[in-house]
């Protein structure tokens, strides 16, 4: 049977071709399901316009559809999951997750339809994935599944170096605005010279107080030790006059004991 297909059928015709397949094939598949209508038939006239409208209507998807898989034409995406031993997932990645992780980086929608997965994967690793985007149009993507503890150190990591260069901005502003203009930090080298010079007039003054109280210091020791010489000889110096006069009073004695013994022996 002789049909004119309306609609792209994989594997078999697309919008606006003429092809011969089987009545049965036509009549229960085809025709009920209205993606082709019989060739020279009122149906196929009345479908003229309508076809000419959907084949300009593929072209321009097919245009677009080139320059999506220009753009994603080995873009790789990283996908996370659990892993476990031998690096196999506790579960799977299917054509949805792919689709929704390349919809993302694309910034184009893409049916999970136009993933060509054989079968879910169910191994931690990279893998090649083909996109059928339009008819003889696909683009080949790299799936990289890699274990979710893996995935979260690095995004640690830059949290931390995000948070530590925040840090630093906002230290460098504190000292952008605590920083005091030229003519302030003139005064302020002026006024601390001025200050400076006091100070070390008042360095200078302390190292000759100091040899003064030193000085002072020696005077007082020395003169305690003048002082008590004389205390210890004094005694000395009194003692000699009284040993003397008492030596003098002994001699004066004698000499009258002796006077007065020659006077007796003269009156005798």
């Amino acid at each position: 049977m002789k049909v004119i297909f309306i609609e792209d059928v994989p594997n078999v015709a697309r919008v606006g071709q003429t092809r011969t397949v089987a009545d049965g094939y036509a009549r229960n598949y085809l025709l009920p399901r209205k993606l082709a209508v019989l060739a020279n038939s009122q149906a196929a006239i009345a479908m003229e316009a309508q076809l000419q409208k959907k084949i300009k209507q593929r072209e321009l998807e097919e245009a677009e559809m080139m320059e999506l898989a220009k753009k994603i034409e080995g873009i790789e995406i990283t996908l996370e999951a659990r892993v476990g031993e031998n690096e196999k997932l506790y579960g799977s990645i299917t054509s949805a997750d792919i689709a929704g992780a390349l919809s993302k980086d694309a910034g184009h929608d893409i049916d999970k339809k136009k993933i060509d997965l054989p079968e879910p994967i169910k191994q931690a690793g990279s893998t090649d994935v083909t996109v059928r985007l339009a008819h003889e149009i696909s683009a080949v993507i790299k799936v990289n599944v890699v274990s979710d503890e893996a995935a979260a150190e690095p995004a640690v990591e830059a949290e931390k170096t995000g948070e530590k260069k925040e840090k630093a901005r906002k230290k460098e502003k504190k000292a952008e605005k605590e920083e005091p203009a030229e003519g302030e930090k003139e005064a302020v080298v002026v006024e601390a010279e001025k200050t400076e010079e006091p100070a070390k007039a008042v360095k200078e003054k302390k190292p000759a107080k100091k040899k003064k109280a030193k000085a002072a210091k020696a005077k007082k020791e020395e003169k305690p030790a003048e002082d008590v010489k004389p205390a210890a000889e004094k005694p000395e110096e009194e003692a000699a006059p009284v040993e003397e006069k008492k030596i003098k009073k002994s001699k004066a004695k004698a000499k009258k004991a002796e006077t007065g013994e020659a006077e007796e022996k003269k009156e005798s």
